[in-house]
């Protein structure tokens, strides 16, 4: 009997699909490329041909220059030599997507990075029942299980108020997290300007031209340190206790990230006050994600995969670990 998804052949640089000469996210550049976000570790520049949600190419060309891309909305069908493709949210970051192929009866859902929690700033995660999902564990332990996010934003605001002469440093990924602390907060009722380092700038303008509402954001550099006071400041984590960060007005440094709930990992980036906000899934989300899709197999991209397999495993699922190349999660947790 043939094994399921004999026409995808997964390899360490990426899901290859062969009668398409076709990637997946691959790591290197490729003469085309199905990309599912904007993230480096699967968004690559130079490859010959794309093809991504729209919002996905603008983030490719802020970041790799203009890119030779054909963009495909939510729910759009096309035929990538014999196989059919679709993309569906998934919910992570703006424009991320999950990438159904459909072929010889099966159906494969490449869900790329994903969250399940509501999220302003993107288009919701969208089961897709299927005969073999391919998932990541980036937070694959039982361990993981994630805060509700209201409740962290307004743990944000309290050390805000409750300290009108230093300021809040929030260290949050230029891509996507930044944006949707800035979009929670807001929501939580908010709507001081916030600061932000320049290298926000460019990422923020770009979900501004996408409808994401962000409020009044204000470029840090050459700020006064005392205008700065009472207000929160948005920078890349690796800014947090760098040279920048010593020109504002004793800063609470904050980060958010799913990485937060590891203690030790907070002490070691010298963080205050760590903010369990997390655009993966956490171990809970994960398994109800499977149970809701269903598939007959699971495969592993990256992150804690063995006891997700061994959850698989347990309840007569066939699962394996890709053990994918250059997928990476510090910072972007």
């Amino acid at each position: 009997m043939p094994r399921l998804a004999s026409w995808i052949d997964p390899r360490p640089a990426g899901i290859y699909l062969p009668t398409a000469d076709a990637w997946i996210d691959p790591s290197q550049p490729v003469a085309r490329a199905l990309v599912t976000h904007g993230h480096a570790d699967h968004a690559r520049g130079g490859h010959g041909s794309v093809l991504a949600t729209a919002e996905t190419l603008a983030i490719m060309a802020a970041r790799y220059g203009p890119q030779n891309g054909q963009p495909i909305a939510y729910g759009e069908s096309l035929k990538v030599d014999g196989i059919d493709v679709s993309f569906v949210p998934a919910g992570h970051v703006l424009g991320s997507a999950q990438i159904v192929l459909e072929k010889d009866g099966e159906r494969v859902v490449v869900s790329g990075d994903y969250k399940r929690r509501p999220d302003p700033t993107c288009a919701p995660f969208q089961p897709v029942p299927c005969d073999v999902f391919i998932t990541e564990a980036t937070f694959g332990l039982p361990v993981f299980r994630h805060p509700d996010t209201p409740a962290e934003i307004d743990r944000l605001l309290a050390a805000l108020h409750a300290n009108p002469d230093r300021c809040v440093l929030v260290g949050a990924y230029a891509l996507g997290k930044a944006q949707r602390v800035i979009a929670e907060v807001r929501a939580r009722g908010h709507h001081a300007p916030i600061y932000i380092h320049g290298a926000l700038q460019r990422l923020c303008d770009l979900y501004r031209d996408h409808g994401v509402e962000l409020g009044e954001l204000i470029a840090a550099t050459g700020v006064p340190k005392a205008a700065m006071a009472g207000h929160i400041v948005m920078a890349p984590p690796s800014t947090l206790n760098d040279r920048w960060s010593r020109r504002l007005p004793d800063p609470i440094t904050a980060m958010a990230s799913g990485w937060m709930r590891v203690r030790q990992r907070a002490r070691q980036k010298n963080v205050e006050l760590p903010l369990v906000i997390s655009d993966h899934c956490d171990w809970d989300e994960l398994t109800t994600t499977l149970q809701e899709v269903a598939p007959s197999e699971v495969w592993v991209t990256h992150g804690r995969e063995d006891a997700l397999v061994h959850w698989c495993m347990t309840r007569q699922i066939k699962a394996r670990a890709l053990e994918l190349i250059g997928r990476e999660d510090e910072d972007e947790g």
